[in-house]
């Protein structure tokens, strides 16, 4: 059964062996990782982990994992944090040999109902123009595309997801 993790350095190999399946480069949406973020030694590992933590009053960050494997991040920006216009409320990644399982459509869920709880009224998710796999997954989650936009050199489609409030006694 997949579950939501927080980043832990118990992880640590788990983690590098999915990142090490997504190729070079930066492109895992969900782990809040920067260029100068050092996660191949144990020190820069934890040194990560920390700035993880020490950002959560404006994103929390979640791992989905199975057992002791890292399948993919998750992460959903508070308001107020400057990247939500750019890359959304909520931001994913599936690592590679993890995708068609359903697990981007039941992440992505489980931090829909956590924005629900924190008392947002809805939440914006963006992809690329022509990823289908997760628009199909925006799509599975009430998302209604805004429009097509210019990012740049990239072109995104923008999803909203309205939330309401669940009833009482949900």
């Amino acid at each position: 059964m997949p579950a939501l993790t927080a980043p832990a350095k118990r992880l640590h190999a788990a983690w590098l062996a999915s990142h090490a399946e997504w190729g070079p480069g930066l492109h895992e949406d969900g782990f809040g990782l920067l260029p100068e973020d050092d996660v191949e030694s144990p020190a820069g590992f934890e040194a990560w982990l920390e700035r993880l933590a020490a950002d959560s009053a404006r994103c929390t960050y979640r791992w989905i994992t199975e057992g002791e494997l890292v399948l993919g991040g998750i992460a959903l920006r508070h308001e107020g944090n400057n990247s939500v216009d750019r890359a959304g409320h909520i931001g994913y990644g599936i690592r590679p040999s993890a995708r068609g399982r359903g697990l981007g459509t039941w992440a992505l869920g489980q931090m829909v109902e956590e924005a629900r709880r924190d008392g947002m009224d809805r939440v914006l998710l963006v992809c690329a123009v022509g990823n289908f796999a997760s628009a199909a997954t925006i799509e599975r989650q009430g998302g209604v595309r805004e429009r097509c936009r210019n990012s740049g050199a990239d072109k995104v489609w923008r999803y909203w997801i309205s939330l309401g409030q669940p009833a009482e006694g949900d």
